[in-house]
């Protein structure tokens, strides 16, 4: 699928002055949505037509900043369709149907109350693991997520990983004197699961963090002294 996918953006890549930063939207739309689509297929040829100037405005370090602004906005516009699909419609069709997908009610109900205590946390960390970070919106969406701290650690999640695919892009389009789009992806992929073990220890870290700050201000708010309140 990989190599279907990076003809038809060797394809495009033709019109990228022109049409580069509304396919980059449209592309990552798709992918932060239900739909299945690698983002690497999107950001790294962005990053790498950014080092070549080959993007809107010709200057690498601009268009480098505007692929990763743009790929961000169609992240979000993506996980805000799973957010409300699941908020409006996820909760009676996941509880009926969810058993023939091997959801059960109760990993639904237990994943709705984490979301509730850490969502946050979740949210963010799992915007930057691999075939996890399309569909964590859908229990966010359940779990009825604030939508401002939805909107907030879902553009922190996928900033990060948005800039690391243009990033290795941008290194590979500095570095490269040919290449093509598929052996951009693969290169591309294979350093990204060469140092997958480093994502996951940085979002380990971070995660443990995040539920130790959280359970100290859930034990000092609950540790509060009631106001007296005069009779």
């Amino acid at each position: 699928m990989t190599e279907l996918f990076a003809k038809y953006i060797e394809i495009a890549a033709a019109h990228a002055p022109a049409w580069g930063y509304i396919l980059i939207f449209v592309l990552m739309t798709i992918e932060s949505s239900f739909i299945p689509f690698p983002s690497e297929v999107v950001m790294i040829p962005a990053g790498f037509l950014a080092a070549r100037g080959a993007l809107t405005f010709h200057n690498p370090a601009v268009d480098a900043t505007l692929s990763v602004a743009v790929g961000v906005a169609g992240s979000l516009a993506g996980a805000f369709v799973n957010y409300y699909l699941a908020r409006w419609l996820g909760r009676p069709f996941l509880y009926k149907y969810g058993k023939y997908f091997f959801l059960k009610p109760q990993s639904l109900m237990r994943a709705e109350e984490l979301f509730r205590e850490y969502g946050a946390g979740i949210t963010f960390v799992c915007r930057m693991l691999p075939e996890i970070r399309q569909l964590i919106s859908i229990p966010a969406g359940i779990a009825g997520m604030k939508i401002r701290t939805f909107t907030i650690c879902t553009a922190l999640g996928a900033g990060l990983w948005v800039a690391i695919l243009t990033g290795i892009g941008y290194y590979f389009g500095i570095k490269t004197a040919h290449m093509t789009y598929l052996e951009l992806v693969e290169h591309g992929k294979e350093l990204i699961h060469q140092n997958l073990h480093w994502i996951l220890l940085g979002c380990t870290a971070f995660f443990a963090v995040y539920v130790y700050v959280h359970k100290l201000i859930m034990r000092s708010t609950s540790h509060k002294p009631t106001p007296d309140v005069g009779v």
